[in-house]
């Protein structure tokens, strides 16, 4: 079974900076891809940034420069280190994991990213 827990999120203001956690259990965690989505009210899911197992990280063009995603395989997280926050990255983030063993998509509960003054 595996299973997505985030932390880290909060209330911050403008030009701020947060970190985000996920601890994955399960097997297999090094050859998965890991990365953060997040979803706006009102709007659709969107990716922020994913590695691969390969070690090639993708970002969203709204964070590049600001967002710096990374990975631990011998503690299975992953964190993402938001810098320069601004009130349009308020949302709320969820830990994304694709399982190469089992060939499927899974997901954090969420956590929620509030920039405000």
């Amino acid at each position: 079974q595996v299973q997505l827990v985030e932390s880290g999120g909060g209330l911050v203001q403008p030009g701020g900076s947060l970190r985000l956690s996920c601890l994955a259990s399960g097997t297999s965690f090094s050859i998965d891809s890991m990365g953060w989505y997040r979803q706006a009210p009102g709007k659709q899911r969107e990716l922020v940034a994913l590695i691969i197992s390969a070690g090639n990280t993708n970002y969203a063009d709204s964070v590049k420069g600001r967002f710096t995603l990374s990975r631990d395989n011998a503690k299975n997280t992953v964190s993402l280190q938001m810098n320069s926050l601004k009130p349009e990255d308020t949302a709320v983030y969820y830990c994304y994991r694709y399982s190469v063993r089992y060939g499927m998509d899974y997901w954090g509960k969420g956590t929620l990213v509030t920039v405000s003054s």
